[in-house]
């Protein structure tokens, strides 16, 4: 399946020449290792992959013994793995680097050999206190932690983007034509807005995870589908119990109250619902642990909705999405055990009109997460009307003037909507404010100075 990391990938391999290591992060199950030995295949003569989920006890210690003698371990390297390594032009993939932190702090001796290059690829790092403060640790590592190496440079991966999940079901052109027309801010017309719909619905019930698209392209059978995703499900909440420690309990009650917390009319996260009386210091790093392991996507409060959103960020008051609507569709509708291939039918044809706003602001939160956005929303409760408001995405524009930097995008499921927060926010913060946006299922138009574009130009924001 074609992913555009790869050129991420070529990037870092032309412009860097060996420089640094390259660590790919992203949640479990996303396809990183499949890309990044696509690309070692690909474009190098030779390469090894040591996977630290099964690596025998042996490899993990060579990176402690041998660090001072290179030439012996890459030789035992070189053996184990039945490959020959050539001088600049072989390539070693250290894969789910946080099971071995040893190898991790090792970067720093096996880039300035420069004889090879390197990818790491990881997950689950974790959030662990000392001394009343925080710190970034490895998963699985020493409770000390490691030593995160200088000469090391991330980049981030996410489920397949909708234009990923296009290529893989072979319409390779649509979302040209919808790059096009963005650019141009005219509408799609009848038939090529119905057409873009009808993908985006079916990736927004398939979702971004490569193993549930490789189903639906092979079968068509939304059983397997669902199935796929809820192995992965599986995955996420056992990898909880087995790298969460001591916040194990904590991390898997927000897991659990994901779709119950979006399903409500207000989104954002009500702790109450995990336990009563509940403070958010008491559960931030449970929220930090899903975070950064890349299970969801979190949305913050800003408190005043001007230039630097993250200067007025209030962290007890955020939204948690799921970072794969598909995977969502199966935590939420999981009576059963497996969401039905009717449930599936009816939200491909909007027929199922129960939680479908939860379904498309969560997709629209993954959509802009891809596309590079920190996500941020506005609330503010009052017992005045007119102060009275919630915007549900905030965004800054990649070149802050003095004025007009912040865009608000109220998010639509259904056909009639009433716009009486935008308005008030564009009243209230009007200079702080730069076109007004409704994201929909209809197509695009401009009216009383707001820009209604669908729901499918989401990732063009």
């Amino acid at each position: 399946m074609k992913r555009k990391i790869y050129q991420q990938l070529l990037d870092w391999k032309e412009k860097r020449n060996g420089e640094v290591a390259l660590l790919v992060e992203g949640a479990r199950r996303i396809g990183k290792s499949y890309i990044v030995e696509e690309f070692a295949k690909n474009e190098y003569e030779s390469y090894i992959l040591i996977d630290f989920n099964k690596a025998p006890q042996m490899v993990r210690d060579w990176f402690d013994l041998y660090l001072e003698d290179l030439d012996t371990l890459f030789l035992y390297l070189s053996q184990h793995y039945k490959v020959r390594l050539h001088e600049r032009k072989s390539l070693i993939i250290l894969d789910e680097i946080q099971l071995c932190p040893r190898a991790r702090a090792a970067i720093k001796f096996l880039v300035a050999d420069r004889r090879y290059d390197y990818v790491e690829t990881g997950s689950l790092v974790s959030i662990k206190k000392k001394g009343g403060g925080r710190r970034l640790s490895i998963s699985g590592g020493p409770p000390q932690g490691i030593v995160l190496p200088s000469e090391e440079r991330s980049i981030q991966m996410y489920p397949m983007d909708f234009e990923e999940f296009l290529w893989a079901t072979g319409n390779d052109m649509l979302m040209d034509l919808i790059r096009k027309m963005y650019a141009e801010r005219k509408p799609m017309g009848q038939f090529f807005h119905r057409q873009a719909m009808d993908a985006f619905r079916l990736y927004m019930i398939v979702g971004g995870m490569p193993q549930a698209v490789k189903k639906y392209v092979e079968t068509k059978d939304f059983d397997a589908v669902d199935a796929a995703k809820r192995d992965v499900l599986t995955i996420y909440r056992n990898d909880i119990f087995n790298y969460a420690g001591e916040i194990a309990d904590k991390v898997v009650s927000i897991f659990d109250q994901i779709p119950p917390q979006l399903s409500k009319h207000e989104k954002k996260f009500r702790l109450s619902a995990l336990k009563p009386g509940a403070k958010y210091r008491d559960w931030d790093d449970a929220f930090f642990w899903l975070k950064d392991a890349r299970v969801v996507n979190i949305c913050y409060n800003s408190t005043e909705p001007n230039i630097g959103l993250k200067m007025n960020e209030d962290r007890t008051t955020l939204k948690c999405y799921m970072n794969d609507t598909g995977l969502l569709i199966s935590h939420a509708f999981d009576e059963k055990s497996i969401v039905s291939s009717e449930i599936y039918q009816k939200l491909l044809f909007g027929k199922l009109e129960v939680n479908e706003g939860m379904l498309i602001e969560n997709i629209v939160a993954q959509m802009l997460t891809a596309s590079g956005n920190k996500l941020f929303f506005y609330s503010k409760s009052s017992e005045e009307a007119e102060e009275r408001m919630e915007i549900d995405f905030l965004l800054q524009k990649d070149k802050v003037t003095n004025r007009h930097n912040i865009r608000p995008i109220e998010v639509k499921s259904g056909k009639n909507y009433t716009l009486s927060s935008l308005k008030k926010c564009m009243n209230k913060f009007g200079e702080y404010m730069t076109t007004p946006t409704v994201l929909h299922a209809a197509d695009y138009k401009v009216e009383d100075g707001i820009t209604y574009l669908p729901l499918y130009m989401s990732p063009l924001l």
